[in-house]
């Protein structure tokens, strides 16, 4: 999938199963629930990365599934941000990394039940494909269970996070 680039100044709002790798003159923002986001910024370079993803990982057997775009599923949003690394020779070691999201939107006690617990899924399989691709978490704010709008800075890769419900503040990372 080939990112194009955008016009200077222009704000780029993540919908559920985009992601997006490049050069940009402004914010990157979505908005998360159980989805995950990843950022990805490289000081060098200037190369940005995000990603709102809804789903751990493609299962080819399900046809349906299969159909997905790429930034619907951790494990072609990961193996993407890897290969536009190699492509730009860049070492995934020397990106900032964050991650966010995973929040648990429905009061379902998991313990207790067979359900599976979608937005663990996904943190847990997010991390770890990001470094098992070599690359380097700096922080993350995942789990809990409010939604979180993101917003990434693409000049330092400051990554603000506003929260949702009864936690009406932001913090940067």
């Amino acid at each position: 999938m080939e990112m194009a680039f955008l016009s200077k100044r222009e704000a780029l709002n993540l919908m559920p199963g985009e992601m997006f790798f490049g050069h940009h003159q402004g914010c990157i923002y979505t908005l998360l629930g159980s989805c995950v986001a990843i950022t990805l910024w490289h000081p060098k370079t200037q190369l940005v990365g995000m990603s709102h993803y809804l789903l751990s990982q493609r299962f080819i057997g399900n046809t349906e599934k299969a159909k997905q775009p790429e930034g619907y599923y951790a494990s072609d949003v990961v193996a993407y941000f890897s290969l536009q690394c190699r492509r730009y020779h860049i070492n995934p070691k020397d990106c900032v990394v964050k991650v966010f999201g995973g929040s648990s939107m429905f009061s379902v006690n998991y313990e207790k039940t067979a359900v599976i617990n979608v937005a663990q899924q996904n943190i847990q399989l997010g991390m770890q494909l990001l470094q098992e691709h070599d690359f380097r978490i700096h922080c993350h704010d995942v789990g809990g269970n409010r939604y979180r709008k993101v917003c990434l800075d693409v000049q330092n890769g400051d990554v603000w996070v506003q929260y949702g419900r009864s936690y009406a503040r932001e913090i940067a990372y």
